[in-house]
């Protein structure tokens, strides 16, 4: 069985693929292991300058969790691998410049990896959006508070609160994407500029971006207690009723029952 995610080296440019095409590259606990492990070996490894994280086919950058991982009750972090978060990447901060290769759809927890990357590439048909209220749930990995970073804050709360689509174009208009290119071609994009980053000094590079996340022993500053919040409120939600019906109803493909409990 091939695995959930590929992990490709292109000289000192390191390439994590998503490879779950048939489910949207929906994340499970096996890609965050997966993707947590070869993020952490690349910041320790000098010869790795640049990541470029994208997902395999040409329909869905990711979908983000796994609902039905999530509705048949399995983790999606596993246990001893809580300080990275969702799909191993969100709250893991390396050093080493990342960029997403959004080659689809990029919703819920795969636009909270878009955020997470220090640029974005996106193709025209790419749609981004955080609809989690939508099921029930709470964009858990960072969106809630990122997004308010990236947009400006009425259309960053208007996409939290209604869970509506944004374009690429209005990304990019916004400032949420750095480049938007035909279909097809995200992934050669980042490339180019990945092969751009790696030619500069790397401790250079790498210093740089400490310095402009403001981070200190592996996280930016300011983000532990919007982690800490975030974390609080979405224990509450994901222990309500409502959090089971929004997952149970997108397995049986049908309108959720909301109960405000």
């Amino acid at each position: 069985m091939e695995s959930k995610v590929l992990v490709d080296r292109d000289e000192h440019v390191l390439v994590l693929t998503i490879n779950r095409p048939r489910v949207r590259n929906a994340v499970d606990a096996d890609v965050c292991a997966l993707i947590g492990t070869a993020l952490e070996e690349a910041e320790h490894d000098s010869e790795v300058r640049c990541v470029v994280l994208t997902g395999a086919g040409e329909a869905s950058f990711s979908s983000g969790a796994d609902l039905k991982a999530i509705a048949r009750g399995e983790r999606l972090v596993p246990e001893g691998m809580e300080q990275w978060s969702f799909a191993g990447f969100v709250r893991h901060f390396t050093s080493k410049p990342t960029i997403a290769a959004v080659n689809g759809t990029a919703l819920g927890g795969g636009m909270e990896l878009a955020l997470a990357c220090d640029l974005v590439v996106a193709v025209e048909s790419a749609v981004f959006g955080l609809p989690e209220v939508k099921r029930g749930l709470v964009a858990a990995a960072g969106g809630a508070f990122r997004i308010t970073r990236a947009l400006p804050p009425k259309i960053a709360m208007e996409l939290l609160m209604t869970g509506a689509p944004l374009t690429a174009s209005d990304a990019a208009a916004w400032g949420l994407v750095n480049h938007v290119v035909p279909d097809g071609t995200a992934l050669a994009k980042a490339m180019e500029i990945a092969r751009v980053i790696s030619a500069n000094a790397p401790l250079a590079v790498q210093a740089t971006k400490r310095i402009a996340y403001g981070a200190r022993e592996g996280a930016p500053a300011g983000e532990d207690t919007l982690w800490d919040l975030s974390d609080a409120e979405v224990s509450g939600v994901y222990a309500s009723e409502d959090a089971q019906e929004g997952p149970r109803a997108f397995a049986e493909k049908r309108a959720p029952v909301w109960r405000a409990r």
